[in-house]
Order: C-alpha cells, then sequence, then structure tokens
C-alpha cells in the first residue's frame, strides 16, 4: 500500500493539465435556473422546484401555500413520522401520475442544518424516497471513493446501463446514496463491498478528504448533494469485483487518460468533483 498514491496520480499530470483538473470544480455548483422557486416547512428552507411543480405540490402536500415567497408547507408542528407519511404519500402520487420515473423504494433522511455531517442519532426533519429527494429539490448526502493503485492509476467504475441516473457513465471505484439509518462510515463500508468487492480495508490506506457540495438542474429535478469524500490508497494487484450488479465494468486508467476523459464528460459530474476534492487535500 503506497499512502501517497494520490500524489504519484498528480505526478502524472503536467502543470497546464493539472491547472486543467482543478479547474473542471467549476462544475460543481450551478445556479437556479429561471423559473425555480424555494419551498420551505415553516421558516425551514427545504429545496428548489420548479413553479408547475409547485403548483402541483400545493394540491397535493397539504396543507401547503403557494405565495410570492414560494411554497410554504405548513408541518412545523408535526412530528417527523408525520411529515415522512405525508412527503412519501405525495410521492408516490407523483410516481402514480408518471412524474417521478425511477422509484428505487429506498429512503434518504433531510437533516434541518444544510451542512451537518448525517447522524442518524440526531433527529431528521423528515425521511422519503430516494428519487423523491431531486423531484423535491431536497439536500441529499452521498459517499464517494477515489481508489488509487501504488503507481497513481486511478480504478474507475462504468455505471450499469440499467442505472436510474447517468448509466453507462464513468464514476468513482465507490459511489452511493446516503440511505436513512446509515452513518457516512456505515455506508462507506457497505458501497466498499457491494460495489467493488473489498471487504476489509486490511492492507490499504483509507484517508477522509473532506466534502463537496453540488447542485445542479437535472431531467428529474433540482440536484443538490454534500459528497463526503475518501481517498483510498489500494494494495498492489488489487483488482474491484462488482457484487450488486450495479458496476458494468472497473478500468483502471493513467492520470493523462483520466483528465481526457472527464474533459470529454464521459464521467458523472459528481465523480470530477470526489477527484479535484480528493487530490486537493494532497497538495
Amino acid at each position: 500500500m503506497t499512502a501517497n498514491a494520490p500524489v504519484l496520480f498528480l505526478d502524472g499530470l503536467n502543470p497546464d493539465q493539472q491547472s486543467r483538473l482543478f479547474a473542471l470544480d467549476a462544475q460543481a455548483m450551478h445556479s437556479a435556473p429561471p423559473g425555480c422557486m424555494r419551498w420551505r416547512c415553516g421558516d425551514q428552507h427545504l429545496g428548489l422546484v420548479t413553479l408547475p411543480r409547485a403548483q402541483w405540490l400545493a394540491q397535493y402536500l397539504s396543507p401547503a401555500n403557494l405565495g410570492p415567497q414560494g411554497l410554504v408547507w405548513d408541518a412545523a408542528h408535526w412530528s417527523e413520522a408525520q411529515r415522512s407519511e405525508r412527503l412519501q404519500a405525495t410521492l408516490l402520487a407523483a410516481r402514480a401520475q408518471g412524474l417521478m420515473p425511477g422509484w428505487r423504494d429506498e429512503r434518504f433522511s433531510y437533516w434541518q442544518a444544510d451542512c451537518c455531517t448525517p447522524n442518524p442519532e440526531r433527529a431528521a426533519l423528515f425521511h422519503a424516497e430516494r428519487s423523491g429527494f431531486r423531484f423535491l429539490g431536497l439536500l441529499s448526502h452521498a459517499v464517494h471513493v477515489n481508489g488509487f493503485m501504488p503507481d497513481g492509476r486511478l480504478w474507475c467504475a462504468r455505471r450499469a446501463y440499467s442505472k436510474a441516473t447517468d448509466p453507462g457513465m464513468l464514476d468513482n471505484v465507490t459511489a452511493g446514496g446516503l440511505p436513512m439509518g446509515e452513518t457516512v462510515h456505515t455506508c462507506l463500508q457497505r458501497e466498499l463491498a457491494e460495489e467493488a468487492g473489498l471487504f476489509s480495508l486490511q492492507g490499504h490506506g483509507l484517508q477522509a478528504a473532506g466534502s463537496v457540495r453540488t447542485s445542479r438542474m437535472e431531467p428529474e429535478g433540482w440536484h443538490d448533494e454534500i459528497v463526503h469524500v475518501f481517498n483510498l490508497s489500494l494494495q498492489a494487484g488489487f483488482a474491484p469485483v462488482n457484487q450488486d450488479g450495479e458496476v458494468a465494468a472497473f478500468i483502471c486508467l493513467e492520470p493523462t487518460e483520466v483528465l481526457q476523459r472527464m474533459e470529454a464528460g464521459e464521467f458523472t459530474v459528481d465523480a470530477v468533483q470526489t477527484l479535484v476534492q480528493g487530490l486537493r487535500r494532497t497538495r
């Protein structure tokens, strides 16, 4: 295991290439397009939705009021369970009407503080269907891992073509949303096992590399996510093996080829931001 594998990755790029790679972080945060409006629960900001979606929610997310300042859901005095039940029923209605494809049958949690580290021991405002977070423009959390070989090459996953989002695109060696009931570290361990076949970190080096927030408009709605980033320095000879069917293939790329493919748009936006964030921590 080589702890300096991320440094060796950077060493594989000349100064101009390094500058081009770090400039890709401009893709991380996009402004909301015209026509989007905020919606909130009492005084708590929740997310961004388009006007037609806000009008639809005002009908189904009772009690809710749509006004000049946006959509207000009058559920601040409700319990976490009551808010979760109402939101889930609303999302089921959207699914039944064909407004929300890609149903995952998995729930995410929404925490009131935008930048708090998710912690199941802290009360979430509510829990709701994962695919509904984009539909509702809500902040979600994810865990992504940069997998470096001792010589600086990078293991990359090609997302399964059956994935609801970004099918067939290149991604980090492990990447997954943070579901209800898990911590960042339990999610990390599970995703490494399921996606890369890495059941033990013995002999490998794992380092937390902070987080990056990404936001942009997607076909499903406003995507707003905090990605918790880790750098993983892998043992020589290690090759990931997918276990859950969510990866079509793995490829191990030289730094120059990673940059070329990122600039060509072959990687997911979040994978690019994960690599840039991870490499910033090596400087």
